[in-house]
């Protein structure tokens, strides 16, 4: 962009509100805001996924759905899962998190346009609870937290950073 004529450098001649109309005839989302700022200034999408949404996704959707600012789903990757995840549902989430990284392969697999330049999280917790145990909601609270955590949530803010051995991006 930078040999382009001075004509075309958009970016560097108008003013905010004209770049972003500017931006908006290209086709172009500007300004462009990473996942960071997302979090920081709106609510965010959650998706969990495990094999059958049964146990592990709907009971982190349960906790996390009072959450301000967070809306939630929960779906299995399984053709016979309670709800199946869907391509509006990869479409919807701004942030997906899996239960086991077989997982994400399927929803890769499954959607590999979707979910081309979308970050999953694998929380490596294996399919040994039932619905709402709470050992369960201590291992997901555990691992799902810290993710918060390093997406800067408003909810989070005011906290402090905690190590998780589970999380993996």
């Amino acid at each position: 962009m930078e040999d382009w004529p001075k004509e075309k450098r958009w970016k560097d001649l108008y003013l905010r509100s004209e770049k972003v109309h500017r931006a908006k005839q290209l086709g172009i989302d500007y300004p462009i805001k990473n996942q960071r700022q997302k979090l920081a200034e709106e609510s965010i999408n959650v998706l969990f996924v495990c094999s059958m949404n049964k146990w592990r996704s709907p009971t982190a959707e349960k906790i996390y759905k009072t959450m301000p600012l967070v809306n939630t789903r929960s779906g299995g990757t399984s053709s016979k899962a309670k709800h199946q995840v869907s391509l509006d549902d990869i479409r919807w989430a701004d942030l997906v998190i899996a239960m086991e990284s077989k997982h994400r392969q399927r929803l890769v697999a499954d959607f590999p346009e979707a979910m081309r330049h979308r970050e999953v999280h694998v929380l490596d917790i294996e399919d040994n609870y039932e619905f709402m145990n709470p050992e369960l909601i201590d291992e997901l609270r555990a691992a799902i937290d810290p993710i918060f955590e390093l997406c800067e949530h408003p909810r989070f803010s005011n906290s402090q950073p905690t190590q998780s051995t589970r999380l993996k991006s």
